[in-house]
């Protein structure tokens, strides 16, 4: 007796984000405190201090669990928290994907903020974050979410496809080109003194 050809059976998943923290009680959120963001921050005397004064969580961001395919769609939200080292705002460590070619989208839930993005032939581009804006990151550009506000957390809901994987590693050893800095409260873009050291 022959049986009849199976689709495997795909389930649909709901996720609830709240509108207000970003925060999701389905599954726990990979947290960031600033000491382990050593080598991200142009201060590096700002830097320590602040780890000694109590190593403030500086961002977290919820990784879903969805499998590592192409057909698959990753997302999540982040949440960078306000604050900042020396005049060098609070950020995201920022990433490339491991497959370079892969896009990513993100849309301000609430808070404010710029995404500064980098390619690898040093192409830098910013965009602002706001409340109901979206940012589309091209493929080949590295990015890192900058909360410019100083009290409120800057939250964004991410999707990306299921097998870009994150390079943290590049940035880790070079960091960004530029770096945003607030000057008379506004944030300004400037070279980044320890960019490739």
């Amino acid at each position: 007796m022959s049986t009849p050809n199976t689709v495997p059976t795909t389930v649909a998943v709901g996720t609830q984000f709240d509108l207000t923290t970003g925060l999701a009680d389905s599954r726990p959120s990979l947290r960031r405190p600033l000491s382990a963001m050593r080598g991200m921050y142009a201060d590096t005397d700002a830097f320590d201090a602040g780890v000694a004064a109590g190593d403030p969580l500086t961002y977290e961001f919820y990784d879903m669990g969805v499998p590592s395919l192409e057909t698959e769609i990753a997302y999540g939200t982040s949440i960078t928290y306000p604050g900042k080292v020396g005049d060098e705002y609070h950020m995201t460590k920022g990433h490339f994907h491991e497959r370079l070619e892969s896009a990513e989208i993100y849309f301000c839930i609430s808070g404010s903020g710029l995404m500064l993005m980098e390619s690898p032939e040093g192409d830098v581009q910013v965009e602002e974050f706001v409340p109901g804006r979206a940012v589309y990151v091209p493929g080949r550009y590295a990015h890192r979410s900058i909360n410019t506000s100083p009290d409120e957390p800057l939250i964004t809901f991410f999707a990306f496809p299921g097998d870009a994987g994150h390079d943290y590693g590049t940035i880790e050893t070079k960091g960004f080109r530029k770096i945003v800095v607030e000057r008379d409260g506004q944030p300004v873009l400037l070279d980044n003194p320890r960019w490739g050291a």
